[in-house]
């Protein structure tokens, strides 16, 4: 178990803002994502931990070993953390071999231990064939692969990933995950992975962070996030939300149902917890929820299409004002056909509406 609490300052200057990290958080065996835009700590985070960088205020445990506290004044080296850390840029020596990198990670093991978990490491990455090459004649899919075993060779107690699939094409980026899965699956260590990539998060994650501006806004299992991203932003950040704005017209808390106008229409919309007749809630729904139709009826709003998208599960329809739709690509044509006869209606089931909180 990892245990966390960290505040880093960065005070602006002449020609920079200042930043403050301030993160809390517990990360168990398993795959824990830190997800979030460009610039908001995520990084720097795993650079914290790794001791790196040293925090002005917290305390890092890792297996109860204490890494850093700023109150007890310690602060273990790098070395001495048992952190394995994948850097974005591979960060394998030039002037050294494949075998001769893990070899430098693993310098602190026994000798026979050392021959024998190289060797182990180079099988199981299958870069055997490449343990007598350099860096610079190795393909980026193979710097990976070569990087996360060095990471290996001593055996930490937790393994930090930042942004592995950066630069890698479809078919690598899935090689890649199917190896965090397999270490997933075969230690019992956390795993700390930062990406951007809103498929890789849900794709890989037991437990997703949700990182901005320094802080975590959210945190939850990947199907919960979906199930209710908490907040606009989280919802903004996570991509993949229509949010909208809409007026309660009534409530009904005894049938757990509400009237509300959204997009100028009058619709059934969920149970609203803390609302009142006429106040304003922002509920969000995600695209796949939303049905396409092709004359009016029950939670039906008018539309107009804008714009079709081919991708790779499905048709993504936008109808602009957030009504993005994605409909099976097998039912498109016959309702793309209906539509542009008899015009375009988009029905948002109130189960599919979710109340979430306007920051």
């Amino acid at each position: 178990m990892l245990r966390a609490t960290i505040t880093k300052r960065f005070p602006a200057g002449p020609e920079s803002a200042g930043f403050t990290l301030n993160v809390e958080f517990e990360a168990a065996p398993g795959v824990t994502v830190l997800y979030g835009p460009s610039g908001s700590g995520k990084t720097l985070t795993l650079d914290v931990i790794a001791g790196f960088v040293a925090p002005d205020t917290g305390r890092i445990l890792l297996n109860d070993r204490i890494l850093f506290d700023s109150g007890a004044h310690v602060h273990l080296p790098p070395r001495d953390r048992m952190c394995g850390y994948v850097f974005q840029n591979y960060a394998l020596f030039p002037h050294m071999t494949v075998r001769a990198n893990l070899a430098f990670a693993a310098n602190r093991l026994p000798r026979l231990e050392r021959h024998r978990r190289i060797a182990e490491l180079l099988d199981r990455f299958r870069i055997a064939d490449l343990a007598g090459r350099f860096p610079h004649e190795l393909s980026g899919g193979q710097k990976q692969r070569a990087s996360i075993a060095r990471s290996l060779i001593a055996e930490p107690g937790v393994l930090l990933l930042d942004e592995p699939a950066n630069g890698l094409d479809a078919a690598l980026r899935a090689d890649l995950h199917s190896i965090i899965m397999e270490i997933r699956q075969s230690l019992s260590i956390p795993i700390l992975l930062v990406t951007h990539n809103p498929d890789e998060c849900f794709v890989l994650a037991d437990r997703v962070l949700v990182f901005d501006a320094g802080a975590v806004l959210h945190r939850a299992a990947p199907g919960e996030l979906l199930r209710n991203p908490n907040t606009a932003n989280v919802a903004r950040l996570l991509g993949g939300f229509n949010i909208y704005e809409a007026e309660v017209i009534t409530l009904d808390p005894g049938r757990q149902t509400s009237r509300i106008r959204l997009l100028d229409s009058e619709i059934d919309g969920p149970h609203l917890r803390g609302c009142f007749k006429g106040d304003r809630v922002a509920l969000c729904a995600r695209p796949e929820e939303l049905r396409i139709a092709t004359r009016p009826g029950a939670n039906r709003i008018r539309a107009d299409l804008a714009r079709v998208t081919e991708r790779p599960q499905c048709i993504r329809a936008d109808f602009g004002n957030e009504l993005l739709v994605d409909t099976p690509r097998q039912e498109w044509s016959e309702l793309k056909e209906a539509g542009e006869r008899d015009g375009w209606w988009i029905e948002l089931p109130a189960t599919a509406l979710r109340q979430i909180a306007k920051k």
